[in-house]
């Protein structure tokens, strides 16, 4: 259903951008109506088909073969947007009727110029951001604690193996005392091959790696992810916490995404932390929601992803209208709320603006 959803999409929006560059004077001088329609058709034929049968196919082809629809939907959106700004601005061709058409003409260039930077910046490796948070309770003898955080790899056939090998490379260079993985590791399309689940064991910071689930793992129910992280030694929160140090407690909740308006009753942060100790609480969540809850119940940090920091502009200005924050850190009735751009990418292999992001957070006593 969603991948039809996505192909409805593409065809919409292929076809107004087809629609609006056959008024372009040079493409009316250069081509004709039927060749313009041609390349709309296979097009569109190319990515239903990709969509329909590549996607969940194995094999270097159909790999090949989403990795283009996927660039190809991003560029269709980013060439759209920059064309229906031009229409918007012109009134869709009543106002400054002489120059609209070649304006249209360069706001198609605009946005595959765009698509170029977003392509760029899809395939740089993720920058690391750098936290220093002053944590109540945090006994002095922590202070300094390094705690370096992923989420959003999205591990599976456009990010594989190789990928995941350097990353990891980049996470053991930070020097972690705990490394946190925030959800969305794995795309979720069936069971994760070997050589996504082995390069883990490579970790092995003093205070352990830990793990909660976001939407994508929670796919089918999640069934057997928890089974395969525990065997490579990853400790996996499900609305429950651990002391992980005499003064430091770690809790998680799944996704906190899944819950409907009518269950806003639910209070899954509360069983996360019932009957925790004494000191300092950091709580994963792979969604940033419910943060309020959070801070009431007394949490010093709380750490999410899901977001992407919108990956492709111009998604996060919707985001910001759900989520009290799109990336980056926040307060949220004084605790502080740090949410990550995604390590990898969804879809697309591409980023505008921002590329991916490793959180290495320095916790303080305060």
């Amino acid at each position: 259903m969603f991948g039809t959803i996505l192909s409805v999409i593409f065809t919409l929006l292929l076809t107004y951008i087809i629609w609006r560059l056959a008024s372009v004077p040079l493409v009316a001088r250069l081509a004709r109506r039927r060749v313009v329609l041609g390349v709309d058709l296979v097009l569109c034929a190319f990515f239903w088909i990709s969509r329909s049968f590549a996607h969940d196919a194995v094999g270097r082809l159909a790999i090949a073969a989403d990795f283009v629809a996927m660039i190809l939907l991003a560029t269709v959106f980013l060439v759209s947007v920059a064309v229906l700004a031009v229409d918007l601005f012109t009134a869709f061709g009543l106002l400054f009727r002489n120059r609209a058409p070649s304006w249209r003409g360069w706001a198609v260039l605009a946005g595959l110029a765009l698509s170029i930077i977003a392509l760029v910046q899809g395939f740089r490796a993720p920058a690391v951001s750098n936290y220093e948070i002053r944590l109540r309770g945090l006994p002095p003898d922590l202070d300094g604690t390094v705690l370096v955080g992923v989420s959003d790899m999205h591990l599976g056939t456009l990010l594989g193996a190789r990928w995941l090998e350097d990353r990891l490379v980049q996470v053991a260079a930070l020097k972690p005392d705990l490394v946190v993985l925030l959800g969305d590791i794995y795309e979720g399309h069936g069971r994760p091959s070997p050589e996504l689940l082995e390069p883990w064991r490579r970790l092995s910071p003093p205070f352990g790696v830990w793990f909660v689930p976001g939407n994508h793992e929670m796919h089918g129910g999640g069934a057997g992810i928890d089974g395969l992280l525990a065997e490579l030694g990853i400790h996996v929160l499900h609305e429950k916490w651990a002391q992980i140090r005499p003064g430091l407690i770690l809790a998680g909740v799944d996704d906190l995404g899944r819950h409907r308006p009518s269950e806003a009753n639910e209070n899954p942060i509360g069983r996360a932390l019932a009957g925790r100790p004494e000191g300092a609480t950091v709580l994963l969540s792979h969604s940033p929601l419910m943060a309020e809850k959070a801070a009431g119940a007394g949490v010093g940090l709380m750490l999410s992803g899901h977001t992407h920091g919108g990956q492709i502009w111009p998604f996060g200005w919707l985001l910001r209208t759900r989520y009290p924050a799109v990336a980056g850190l926040v307060e949220v009735q004084g605790m502080p709320l740090i949410v990550g751009r995604g390590t990898g990418t969804w879809g697309p292999r591409m980023r505008l603006w921002h590329r991916g992001e490793i959180l290495r957070i320095t916790l303080r006593a305060s």
